[in-house]
């Protein structure tokens, strides 16, 4: 496991790391998260066993703007648009209808996409750097506290993360607030 400050050397290998399946992780608005490719099935499947998680609860997809979503996400109506563009780029994740052809594996038991448009210089650098949206999902073990430094990612995973992003949170005390765009409820409120 390698630590590294975000450079444009980190950057590189950040991407390239993703590309070759690997798993990373790196400062978001209110915690750390673990990052994969999305498209890449085993990527995904080592953030699950890593994070003890049910496949069947889906993943956060983040992205530096709504373009890199796009592949994953049904056609979304202008009036719909213009509704999550009002908290975007931002910590609100929405729940929106996946594109069909999409990996099923990334929404679990649903046929809703959790997905954000973030607003955090680090993971905006990641995507765009990348070339696309990553998974995103608080670096833990399920139902234990979210990783809020380094330290805490390394007690957490060890030698299991190919590479950790050192730099800081956000000001949120919770993970991104998740709303279902289609009815508006609150799936879980943030900060």
């Amino acid at each position: 496991m390698i630590t590294r400050s975000l450079t444009l050397f980190s950057l590189k290998k950040a991407s390239k790391i993703l590309h070759q399946g690997g798993i990373i992780a790196y400062p978001t608005e209110a915690v750390f998260g673990l990052g994969c490719d999305p498209l890449n099935a085993n990527a995904v499947h080592k953030v699950l066993i890593l994070k003890q998680r049910s496949i069947s609860k889906g993943l956060i997809l983040v992205a530096a703007d709504f373009s890199q979503l796009r592949p994953f996400l049904a056609p979304v109506s202008p009036l719909l648009y213009a509704r999550i563009m009002q908290r975007w780029p931002g910590p609100t994740t929405w729940l929106l209808p996946a594109n069909k052809k999409a990996p099923g594996y990334l929404r679990g038991n649903s046929n809703l996409q959790a997905v954000r448009v973030t607003a955090h210089p680090i993971v905006k650098q990641l995507c765009d750097s990348f070339g696309g949206a990553i998974v995103s999902t608080s670096a833990n073990i399920s139902k234990r506290p979210a990783a809020r430094n380094v330290l805490s990612v390394k007690h957490y995973f060890h030698n299991k993360v190919d590479l950790i992003i050192n730099g800081k949170t956000g000001e949120l005390n919770q993970p991104s607030e998740i709303v279902n765009a289609m009815t508006g409820q609150i799936i879980r409120p943030g900060a």
